[in-house]
């Protein structure tokens, strides 16, 4: 799969315009060490990092790929401290605020992947609002995913699956991948290219499970604040060296 080469502004010479991945997923890892390093709290590691996420959608945006997600919050991220969480869906909710006009400027289309009811009140109405006005919006597919786990997409597909079966709406011999696909979070999006980890960790973290069966993994040592576009750059540049056979031998 390639990318749209129609815009492509700054793309480096060396990267192969038709080899680009359509969509990237990033876990981005390491804001709070990043501010342990620095001498600040915590909390400032995450304002950092929305920084980082804004410069790499506008980068993908720039080079032509036409679908960046990020995972923002996972279901397990409850399990951190009271106020680092509260902190967080303040930050999501100020951050969606003032970004929604830019976004509608730069024809993002944003799109919320989880368990959304679970999240505050006052959040729920931000995510429900950016994704109603930049539905129509026809450039890169932005998605985040927060309060996300692939075990419990996985589960809740099964659920809905299994209550169609018993309603009788269909038989168990229609259940395919494309039938499975329809009922997860993540239903109408691509499955990603190439999945990115920041700050050295080897593992996906109950993130995209269903979706990452074929993607490229790239893991970099760079903390998730210090991630920029020369970072992108050298993940790109793996990507592009990687052969992708799924599954096959080339003859």
């Amino acid at each position: 799969m390639t990318a749209n080469p129609t815009v492509l502004q700054d793309l480096p010479a060396d990267l192969d315009r038709e080899r680009l991945p359509m969509h990237v997923a990033v876990i981005m890892d390491g804001n709070g060490r990043w501010a342990k390093r620095q001498g600040l709290p915590r909390i400032l590691g995450h304002r950092r990092g929305v920084d980082a996420l804004k410069d790499l959608l506008r980068c993908c945006r720039d080079w032509g790929i036409q679908a960046l997600t990020a995972y923002a919050f996972s279901t397990e991220n409850w399990g951190r401290p009271l106020e680092e969480v509260d902190f967080l869906m303040a930050l999501f909710e100020r951050v969606l605020r003032q970004e929604l006009q830019e976004m509608m400027r730069e024809n993002v289309r944003i799109q919320f992947v989880g368990n959304l009811n679970s999240l505050p009140r006052s959040l729920q109405a931000e995510i429900e609002r950016s994704m109603e006005d930049t539905r129509h919006n026809q450039g890169i597919q932005f998605t985040v995913a927060t309060n996300y786990g692939g075990r419990q997409e996985i589960l809740q597909a099964c659920r809905s699956i299994a209550l169609q079966v018993q309603q009788g709406l269909i038989q168990p011999e229609q259940i395919d991948e494309a039938l499975f696909e329809r009922h997860l979070y993540t239903a109408g999006i691509s499955d990603p290219d190439l999945l990115i980890r920041t700050s050295g960790e080897m593992r996906i973290s109950n993130f995209l499970l269903w979706q990452v069966a074929y993607s490229e993994i790239y893991i970099t040592d760079t903390l998730w604040p210090d991630f920029d576009r020369a970072e992108f750059y050298r993940a790109l540049r793996a990507y592009q060296q990687r052969d992708r056979r799924f599954g096959k031998v080339k003859t």
